[in-house]
């Protein structure tokens, strides 16, 4: 066989996509880019899902939820030796972090598209992976890692500049996560903190860190192959809402060229002391000092990832299973040149104005935004059911410019331009954001939010939006539908006579 037909064979015969939604989607496109066949799983909620009309097969899977049916690692296993799968990509969220997954899958001969379980494991762990960091000489926020129980743990929090944030070590996504602000409060909040990280976890140990309420969330990508590491610069996720992202963008406004590369080495050397392969992702605190503090690793594709590769013009996914396939990165750090502006708004079905309360409903009507350098992440379809068995982030609106201000003058277009009717979303709450002055300058920290919650408050909506929505739901009104079929067509009601 020659090298030119080596090089046009696909890296994998079949690979099974271990998610749902718009990530299940944007991973699909990316396998049939590279000419590999795939395979779905859904629930039957989301029978009717896009997506399934897509992939070359589907098969739906059980579960006494539909997460739970997303996360049972057994049963998906199954599916890929009955129907040949030789690599499973995760996605975000399930099983992506589940380290016991990728384990089995490898008992099996299945490749695990992300990195290997070892470093999953090593920086799924909060905890460990604070000290393996800090060890190698990396800076970490000033915390207390011991057991609540242990002796010195209250005279080591009593040393601590108070605010501070409790954690749970196998936690992320903003869960077991509470703020305390006195000594007072510590005793109760370790319990409830403890109580939800074993909900959600499985493991209810926390720790206590100093939580700094004007920081930036700073994150860097990167890129490596078990060999070497290369950074595609960073993203900015300081607007959030219960420790959750709404808002990324990249570059960050925050960082000249020396703090910049600052950050991205030390997120490369972290990733290179881990010996990391696939694409991950390490997390910083920024505080308006300019030091930065080690949060944490995400050890696989990041919701955010979209800004990413608009910046840069690379398909991350695509590296993910170039590397996962066993090929070297053939990606330099020279190659990689930014250009330009990119923010990312998260849509969820949420009352934004209302403390952020899940809101469910049925998908009326949908009208993506459109335009050069729009990029809308989406599996939403007229009919769809929203309730809260998922996530409640529906979309994802891309907007790539020149600069940031053009960006972000996109961005406010194409939420403008958004038609959602049936569900009630953060849509508007966003624009806001957006329109902020302190956001427009770049001012923006972990508490922008709060911090500007007067200013974040919801207007009376136009007399053209209040018609949209009642003749969708006149339309939509089953009753208006039956009368609409039961009323015959006037050629029908007069017969075969004409004038």
């Amino acid at each position: 066989m020659n090298t030119e037909t080596q090089r046009e064979k696909p890296l994998f015969r079949k690979v099974l996509i271990a998610n749902r939604g718009e990530i299940a989607l944007r991973i699909l496109r990316c396998l049939q880019n590279m000419g590999i066949a795939s395979v779905a799983i859904y629930h039957h909620s989301e029978r009717r899902s896009p997506l399934l009309n897509l992939v070359d097969e589907a098969i739906e899977i059980i579960g006494d939820s539909p997460s739970a049916a997303y996360l049972d690692a057994t049963q998906i296993i199954e599916i890929c030796q009955s129907l040949g799968v030789d690599a499973v990509h995760p996605g975000y969220g399930f099983l992506s972090e589940n380290a016991r997954f990728a384990t089995a899958l490898a008992a099996e001969g299945i490749t695990f598209i992300g990195p290997s379980a070892e470093s999953i494991d090593l920086m799924g762990d909060k905890i460990n992976s604070r000290d393996f960091v800090a060890e190698r000489g990396f800076p970490v926020p000033p915390s207390v890692t011991m057991e609540a129980d242990a002796p010195g743990f209250l005279d080591a929090v009593k040393a601590m500049t108070f605010p501070l944030v409790v954690k749970a070590s196998a936690g992320g996504g903003g869960k077991g996560m509470s703020i305390v602000n006195s000594l007072d409060e510590l005793e109760a909040t370790l319990r409830v903190a403890g109580s939800e990280a074993e909900k959600y976890f499985g493991d209810k140990r926390v720790y206590v860190e100093r939580y700094f309420s004007s920081a930036r969330h700073i994150e860097v990508q990167i890129l490596g192959d078990g060999k070497q590491v290369i950074h595609l610069g960073e993203r900015e996720c300081s607007i959030q809402r219960r420790f959750q992202k709404v808002i990324e963008e990249a570059p960050s406004p925050a960082l000249d060229e020396q703090k910049r590369l600052a950050l991205c080495e030390a997120a490369v050397g972290i990733a290179q002391a881990a010996n990391y392969s696939s694409a991950g992702t390490v997390e910083f605190l920024y505080t308006p000092e300019g030091e930065f503090f080690f949060l944490e690793m995400n050890t696989r594709i990041q919701v955010e990832h979209p800004v990413t590769e608009m910046v840069y013009g690379i398909d991350l996914v695509a590296e993910q299973i170039k590397v996962a396939a066993g090929l070297p990165l053939d990606l330099t750090q020279s190659d990689i040149v930014m250009n330009g502006h990119a923010i990312e708004c998260r849509l969820c079905a949420e009352d934004a104005f209302n403390n952020f309360i899940p809101e469910t409903g049925r998908v009326l009507f949908l009208k993506e935004p459109t335009g050069e350098g729009v990029r809308f992440d989406s599996s939403l379809y007229p009919g769809q059911d929203i309730t809260t068995a998922f996530d409640p982030m529906l979309a994802k609106l891309v907007v790539h410019a020149a600069t940031r201000e053009a960006a972000i003058a996109g961005a406010i277009k194409g939420l403008q331009e958004l038609v959602l009717l049936g569900v009630n979303s953060n849509n508007e709450f966003m624009i806001k954001v957006l329109e902020h002055p302190a956001f427009l300058a770049g001012e923006i920290d972990t508490g922008f939010i709060t911090t500007y919650s007067e200013d974040l408050v919801a207007r009376e909506p136009s007399r053209e939006q209040l018609q949209a929505v009642l003749s969708a739901a006149y339309l939509s009104d089953r009753n208006t539908t039956l009368l609409n079929v039961a009323t015959p067509k006037p050629y029908q009601a007069i017969g075969h006579w004409r004038n």
